[in-house]
């Protein structure tokens, strides 16, 4: 039975009651105003309650009625009918409408259950005054589905991971699918398959839940890495509307493959002498995953190499081993090489990878022969030369090896560094001798070495060359006696009281062939044992004593010196030694005396007296060596202007520049700085060590006019004072400068103030002892 004829039915005593009239002053039909007049309970007819409508979507008879209804209150022309809600005068609009008079109900739209799957509204009745005839009642609209939605997978490709040989039943991932339809219907109700996945169907799918899994074993990433399935998803349980996606399952490598080599034998050669250098590659294959730790490879060298000068690596980029030299290799030793490599995964293979055996390979190494340089094998050479040893000497032998054994080769030989040129140089033998006698000591000599370096060179293409180090030791010869040192002392004439003297020696040979020295009267004058004796003090020293009381004056004691080296070398001298007169202290009465008649001897009583006199002789000899430096550095420092003034008897500090205690006024060098600035004297002062005869000097010259005419100044000066006459000679002492007076020093100008020995008195000089007399005699009175 259709729906009009169903509903007409349904409303049919609806349709046999009549209209209430309407009462005046009603409010308007369908305002709230009138609903509210109704607001209190009570009983609705059945005739106005209408029961839900159906209508299938997407129907397609525009308009198309669904229901008529009736007031059960109706009169003939004079009820209105109006629904409200959604579809009517709501979102979405113009969906429903309603004849007023008939009460019919028109769909105007098609509808979409995926958009609205139903519609509620109300429905009125008023008068035509406006008067509520009924309640409002709901007319609810049902929209009934159809399969209009085909299943719509949630992604198009589906992406998952699995490892190969995974047991049957492993679940990779899940391809789901949704339906827009009724999901209490068939229309919603879907079914998963695959539709293509290449040959032996390794994987199945959970028809309800879509669930992809392994169906069987075998999965090999070495066979296939990749599948590609086509997935379907239909609804009405697999009968409906379908749609499709790509399923795409990756296999994840596993280490169930070794390495092996891609052929049994390598061959390669490399040159001699070469290390750390990479010989060649021996090349592998690993079906594992390439760059994974199942695929890196690991090499061995098995045998073939005891001495370890082969080391093998892996290439990271190509899984390759890499062949070098760790030690360099000799051809002349050996030229050829047979390596055993090994190969195998640095991971360990999976248990369930078909077992297999390691991987082997035969590496056949030839090594090329090159050129090599000379070799000194005893470097540095050591050896010993005596000093003094007379030109042409054979020193030694000094020769390379050529390690080309299987080259004819000439080594030639050179002296590369000789820096005493005392050496020459066989080139063909490497024979070292002495070009000159070998002398110690010597400025080339490092603690008695000499250093030389001689050159080796092959005459190959191109020549190689080799530097060797000779280290020769200048042996010491024993070739110099010990010398007595000093020759001459002074010693008491009583034995026991000073009586002896302390006698030292020194040798100009280096030990071992010095001290100790060994000290003896000279055996040709055994008379002197009954007056004298000679004991050891230490290793260079020894004391001369008296043995018996002597008188004053001098002796001459012949002495024999010998060293300690081999052979041992001995010396005749002869010691002067004064004897003096004996105080009480056992010391000479006359120490001054004692001290100038033996020179610079030491007696063992007499240290102060000998130490006084040595004092007094160094400063007469530095008084004189400080004039001749002070007269130099006046004239370097242009004092071109000759002193006039008195000499006192002073000492002047001429660093300084200044007089003596109680002078202060020097020469001024602003006169050589600025000469321009001081007039010349008129008259310069009468020298007081000029003689009496000579005429008055010449004024002095003009001074320079410019610090680059003292030079020529200077010059003059000097050529002027050599030809004048009224002055002393060139080589006696010359005045500098007035130093000053009033000293209370002891004055020492007499030693060279005066030219005449008239004011000197030279007795003294018969007080010093026998070797003074002969100047007593040729200056005393």
């Amino acid at each position: 039975m259709g729906p009009p004829l169903l509903l007409a039915c349904l409303l049919a005593p609806l349709c046999a009651r009549g209209a209430s009239p309407a009462q005046p002053g009603a409010a308007a039909p369908g305002s709230p105003q009138a609903w509210r007049q109704h607001e209190s309970p009570r009983r609705v007819k059945r005739a106005w309650v209408i029961p839900p409508i159906s209508v299938s979507e997407n129907h397609k008879r525009i308009p198309h009625l669904l229901v008529q209804i009736k007031s059960d209150k109706q009169q003939p022309g004079g009820v209105i009918y109006s629904i409200k809600g959604p579809g009517v005068d709501e979102e979405p609009l113009g969906i429903f409408s309603i004849d007023k008079f008939s009460g019919k109900v028109f769909l105007n739209a098609m509808l979409d259950r995926e958009e609205n799957d139903r519609f509620r509204l109300k429905a009125f009745a008023l008068d035509l005054g406006g008067t509520t005839l009924e309640d409002p009642t709901d007319l609810e609209i049902i929209v009934v589905d159809q399969n209009d939605n085909r299943p719509l997978f949630r992604q198009d490709v589906f992406t998952g991971h699995v490892v190969e040989g995974a047991e049957p039943g492993t679940c990779v991932m899940t391809a789901d699918a949704t339906d827009a339809d009724d999901p209490d219907t068939d229309n919603a109700a879907l079914r998963y398959s695959i539709l293509e996945q290449g040959a032996a169907g390794m994987f199945s799918i959970n028809a309800t839940t879509g669930e992809i899994c392994t169906a069987r074993p075998g999965l090999d990433r070495e066979t296939m890495g990749v599948y590609n399935l086509t997935v379907q998803a239909a609804d009405m349980s697999g009968d409906g509307l379908t749609t499709t996606a790509t399923a795409v399952i990756y296999l994840e490598d596993i280490n169930d493959n070794p390495p092996e080599f891609t052929k049994e034998e390598f061959s390669m050669e490399v040159e001699e002498q070469a290390a750390g250098v990479d010989v060649g590659k021996v090349f592998v294959h690993d079906k594992d995953l390439a760059g994974s730790p199942n695929w890196l490879a690991k090499f061995t060298i098995l045998e073939g190499d005891p001495e370890g000068a082969f080391a093998i690596r892996t290439d990271p980029y190509t899984n390759d081993g890499v062949l070098s030299v760790a030690k360099p290799l000799d051809h002349e030793v050996r030229d050829r090489f047979e390596l055993t490599v090994s190969v195998q995964n640095e991971q360990p293979l999976e248990p369930t990878a078909p077992a297999s055996p390691r991987a082997l390979a035969t590496v056949r190494v030839r090594v090329r022969d090159v050129n090599e340089a000379p070799i000194f094998r005893d470097n540095p050479r050591r050896v010993s030369v005596l000093e003094g040893a007379p030109p042409g000497t054979p020193v030694t032998t000094y020769t390379a090896s050529d390690p080309d054994t299987r080259q004819l080769q000439t080594l030639s030989y050179a002296l590369l560094y000789d820096p005493a040129d005392w050496l020459q140089l066989d080139p063909h033998t490497g024979t070292v001798r002495t070009k000159r006698e070998l002398l110690h000591p010597s400025a080339f000599l490092q603690g008695g070495w000499y250093i030389a370096l001689v050159l080796a060179r092959d005459d190959a293409e191109p020549p190689l060359s080799a530097t060797g180090t000779l280290s020769i030791e200048i042996l010491e010869v024993n070739d110099h006696p010990p010398l007595l040192q000093p020759p001459a002392g002074v010693v008491c004439g009583r034995p026991g009281r000073g009586g002896s003297l302390l006698l030292g020696a020194t040798d100009d040979d280096r030990p071992p062939h010095g001290a100790p020295f060994h000290y003896q009267l000279s055996p040709q004058h055994p008379q002197l044992a009954r007056n004298w004796s000679i004991t050891r003090f230490n290793v260079t020293h020894a004391v001369l004593a008296v043995l018996v009381e002597l008188p004053e004056g001098p002796y001459s004691l012949p002495l024999l010196l010998r060293d300690s080296g081999t052979p041992p070398q001995e010396r005749q001298q002869l010691l002067n030694v004064s004897v003096c007169h004996c105080g009480r202290d056992g010391t000479c009465e006359d120490g001054a005396l004692a001290a100038a008649t033996a020179g610079a001897g030491i007696t063992l009583g007499a240290l102060m007296i000998i130490l006084g006199s040595s004092i007094l002789l160094l400063v007469l000899a530095g008084l004189g060596a400080a004039r001749v430096r002070g007269r130099r550095r006046a004239l370097r420092k242009g004092l071109l202007q000759r002193s006039q003034d008195d000499m006192r008897d002073n000492i002047l500090n001429y660093d300084e520049q200044g007089g003596g205690e109680e002078d202060q006024d020097a020469y001024d060098i602003n006169q050589l700085r600025h000469p321009e600035l001081f007039p010349p004297r008129v008259k310069p002062p009468v020298r007081r060590d000029a003689p009496l005869s000579s005429a008055t000097p010449l004024a002095p010259r003009k001074l320079p006019n410019s610090p680059s005419d003292i030079e020529d100044f200077i010059n003059e000066g000097l050529e002027a004072a050599d030809s004048d006459p009224s002055v002393p000679p060139y080589d006696t002492a010359l005045i500098y400068d007035y130093e000053g007076s009033g000293s209370v020093a002891s004055p020492l100008s007499s030693i060279i103030s005066s030219l005449t020995d008239e004011d000197q008195d030279y007795d003294y000089l018969s007080e010093w002892g026998p070797r003074f007399r002969r100047l007593a005699d040729l200056y005393g009175q």
